[in-house]
């Protein structure tokens, strides 16, 4: 396979798992992010179990958070510019907000030791209803861009939102190929 197809399939599904997610209340998408993979991955924030239970939403209810994906841009071969926005549905100011994103090798799979590329972005303080567009490259190893080939283009996305307020984790898997 084509490694411009397997990045570009990659990137796709990507947009599909955040539409997914948001319908869902239990898939996930690339969120705003800006880090590259290397950082410190014992920062990324989890939902706890007293966030889960309070967040159980009725059908007339919204999630605290949204994302949208507006645009992916090929800027190369394994590289890929995605324009993402997390928006605040809450009534209230959410203060404190980080959006943390995580692609993993592998369906169903979060190890540490199949993590191909991660983000980190830093949003701050989102008004209610207000929406915060960013632009990520996203740029995958070729070596990375064999791990996903070689578990059959299988993909585990994990995006958790974290804000003073609450705390809320997404994660979906889809196969890119």
């Amino acid at each position: 396979m084509s490694r411009n197809y397997l990045i570009a399939g990659i990137l796709i599904v990507l947009v599909i798992a955040l539409g997914l997610g948001v319908a869902f209340y239990s898939g996930v998408g690339p969120a705003p992010g800006g880090g590259e993979s290397g950082e410190d991955r014992s920062e990324f924030p989890m939902e706890t179990e007293s966030e889960q239970e309070s967040s159980d939403l009725t059908e007339t209810e919204v999630t605290p958070f949204s994302f949208t994906i507006d645009e992916v841009a090929e800027c190369g071969l394994t590289c890929r510019d995605v324009t993402a926005t997390v928006t605040n549905n809450q009534h209230e100011e959410a203060t404190g907000v980080t959006v943390y994103s995580r692609t993993f090798a592998r369906e169903n799979n979060t190890g540490t030791d199949d993590l191909v590329w991660e983000g980190k972005e830093d949003v701050g303080s989102l008004s209610a209803g207000a929406p915060h567009t960013t632009t990520t490259r996203v740029e995958l190893s070729l070596q990375d861009g064999q791990k996903i080939d070689s578990n059959d283009g299988w993909i585990t996305i994990q995006t958790t939102v974290a804000s003073d307020q609450t705390t809320m984790t997404f994660q979906n898997s889809e196969q890119v190929k």
